[in-house]
């Protein structure tokens, strides 16, 4: 249940015609304190409950736990959340043997898109497509989390 991954910036919208799958994804936080996140998500027909714990010093590494929930479930859910509801699609694209997440978010992150690839070990190695830009791994203010609280426009 630890997951290991590593997060960059996206240059430009090239990804989207290598993607071979996408999907909208609202999601919000029942509780986004830095040491544990504790999110409500629906993709596509599927509701998920997830908890995160805080990441290791150098942001690659955190303890991750899901559990799928039903949609109606979660649509209860996200109305106790905190605010600030991210809304986003993500796009999947595979580059040699890994699946780079896409995110391509929406209202009050607009204009932000971000990638992460999960990794099996902190020193594995792997392909970086063109479109992919500056790494923010362990950047605190890149995570979803985050996000919520202290979206991109205001920056």
């Amino acid at each position: 249940m630890i997951e290991i991954e590593r997060k960059f910036l996206v240059k430009s919208e090239a990804f989207k015609s290598e993607a071979f799958k996408q999907t909208r994804l609202i999601q919000g936080y029942l509780n986004s304190h830095k040491e544990r996140a504790v999110r409500v998500r629906i993709k596509g027909d599927l509701g998920f409950l997830t908890v995160k714990g805080a990441s290791t010093a150098n942001g690659l590494s955190r303890f991750e736990w899901e559990k799928e929930i039903s949609k109606p479930e979660a649509e209860a859910l996200l109305n106790l959340c905190e605010p600030g509801i991210i809304d986003k699609i993500r796009y999947e694209v595979k580059v040699k043997n890994h699946t780079f997440e896409v995110d391509e978010f929406f209202g009050e992150n607009e204009g932000l898109i971000v990638a992460e690839v999960e990794l099996n070990a902190e020193n594995e190695t792997f392909e970086k497509p063109l479109w992919l830009g500056e790494e923010v791994t362990g950047d605190a203010k890149y995570y979803n989390s985050q996000l919520s609280n202290n979206p991109y426009k205001t920056w």
